[in-house]
Formats: C-alpha cells, sequence, structure tokens
C-alpha cells in the first residue's frame, strides 16, 4: 500500500492544465502529504509514545515497550522497502551520537534532564529508545529527499561541512565547561551555508528554498515535539519535574543545529551525494 503511494506520490507527469490558485493548492496539497508521508517512522513512534500507559503493558516497563515498538517500526520499514541497508547505516550512527550525548546529559555531574521510570533497558540511566528520538529526524530527511526529489545547489565543501558539524556536536558537551559558542557556531553555519538552496518538487515543477529556512523549520518541529514528550512524561528537565512548564525557546536554536549536523550526515549517502552540488571554493 505505502509503495504504491510512493509510486503516485513520485510521478511527475506534467499537469499542464493546473493554473493559478489550482496549481498552488495542489502543489500545496501533495507537499503536505509527502511531508507527513516522510514523517512515518516519527508519526509512528510517537504515537507508541503517546498511547503507551505509563505504567507499561503486559508487565513491561513503558521505556522497553517503546524500544520494542521503535525496533518493530525500523525492521517493518527496512522488510518493506522503504529503507535501504546504507540508510540504516547512518540511521544507527544518528542513534549512537544521540545516545551518547543522552548519555553525558543524563550524568550525576550534569543532570540536563531525567528519564525518571524503571527500565530493563536503561544503560547509564537512559533507555536504549531514546536514541531512535535522533534517529527518527534521520529517518525524516532521508525519506523526504527521496519524496521530493530534493536537490542542493551550492552546498559548501564537504570537508567545512563536517567541521562545523563536529564543532555543533561538541559544543553540546563543551558548554557545561567552557561556555557555550552556539550563537558563534549558528553564525559560523549562516555564512557557510548563505548561498546554498534546496530544490524540490511538491508535484511536477521544481520550487526552491534556502537551506537554512529548512534547518530552522524542522529544528521547529522537533522543539515542539519535545514540549509534547515533557508533558506526557517520557523524560523531564529539572524546572518541569514539579509541574510541567514549556520547553524554553532557546531549545530552538539547538535543535536547528542539530539538525544541520544531521544533515551533514545523511549528506555522505552514496545516492543522495549524487545530488548535492558542491560550490567552487
Amino acid at each position: 500500500m505505502l509503495n504504491a503511494l510512493d509510486a503516485h506520490l513520485l510521478n511527475a507527469a506534467p499537469r499542464s492544465r493546473l493554473r493559478g490558485w489550482p496549481r498552488f493548492l495542489t502543489e500545496f496539497l501533495y507537499f503536505g502529504i509527502k511531508e507527513a508521508r516522510a514523517c512515518l517512522f516519527v508519526g509512528l513512534f510517537f504515537a507508541a509514545v503517546f498511547l503507551v500507559p505509563r505504567a507499561g503493558l503486559l508487565g513491561l516497563p513503558r521505556y522497553d515497550v517503546l524500544l520494542l515498538a521503535a525496533l518493530a517500526i525500523q525492521g517493518a520499514m527496512l522488510w518493506s522497502g522503504l529503507e535501504t541497508w546504507d540508510e540504516l547505516k547512518a540511521i544507527s550512527l544518528f542513534h549512537a551520537v544521540g545516545f551518547a550525548l543522552e548519555v553525558f546529559k543524563v550524568s550525576g555531574s550534569i543532570q540536563s534532564w531525567s528519564y525518571p521510570d524503571f527500565a530493563y533497558t536503561k544503560v547509564f540511566g537512559v533507555p536504549l529508545f531514546s536514541g531512535f528520538m535522533y534517529a527518527a529526524v534521520g529517518s525524516y530527511i532521508i525519506q523526504t529527499w527521496r519524496l521530493l526529489d530534493m536537490r542542493i545547489r551550492h552546498h559548501p565543501p564537504y570537508w567545512m561541512a563536517v567541521l562545523i558539524a563536529l564543532l555543533i556536536y561538541a559544543n553540546f558537551f563543551t558548554h557545561h565547561y567552557i561556555g557555550d559558542y552556539r550563537w558563534y557556531l549558528a553564525a559560523c553555519a549562516l555564512g557557510l551555508y548563505a548561498r546554498t538552496t534546496v530544490v524540490f518538487r511538491p508535484l511536477d515543477s521544481d520550487r526552491s528554498m534556502p537551506l537554512l529556512l529548512g534547518f530552522v523549520l524542522v529544528g521547529f518541529f522537533i522543539w515542539l515535539a519535545e514540549n509534547i514528550s515533557t508533558f506526557w512524561g517520557v523524560w523531564r528537565y529539572p524546572n518541569q519535574l514539579g509541574a510541567w512548564s514549556a520547553v524554553h525557546v532557546s531549545k530552538w536554536s539547538s535543535w536547528s543545529l542539530l539538525v544541520v549536523m544531521t544533515f551533514t550526515i545523511v549528506a555522505h549517502l552514496k545516492h543522495i551525494k549524487a545530488s548535492i552540488h558542491v560550490a567552487r571554493q
């Protein structure tokens, strides 16, 4: 069924009769459908987050149930061909990178947030399902790239993109010791990707937008998902232990920078790299 839907969404046959407002509305509708389809892993995973009771299921703690759900979703996508083995390798890297960050953030000397519930699959205070929250971002970008036939123009040299991505990741750790340099890194990313545009196809015609805008928009929706997740008590920040409050808007910038890092990893996949035009130095 999903393969049939994808075949329809990827059909770029010209719709020459569509003009004016009908074309705009149709393209907007198809763009929304493709975005929703690209969020398949995200949607199913967060549906499990909201539907699994805090007490767990069948005697199994909630965090363990969420891990099984994430593995089942990932396995089904691989089995059905919605993701390839190469893409799974990249997603697994997101999982490892995210899990390492989680272990650091919940450690006794940092305690940026915590996972309050018991689980058999907790390692260093972090439930193993948490890495899938980062992997979900990678899965979304990979699926969006295919469904919207994305191409990148004026991408910075790869070594520069990798360097800024590594510095962004390092800052999530080092800002606890030597200061938070996120805005300096954001300024560097702004300069690096200032000319970069993403070309995409919502229906049968190419459209484009600044890649930086894409980073900010995806970061915003992750921030919204974080608010929902903390409201449901999946994890909590220290200021949310007594009563829930909205996650500070400054986290939006952190998530947007994380999207830059995630995008850099995805951009190194062989079939995606072929659609990236690197600007001359």
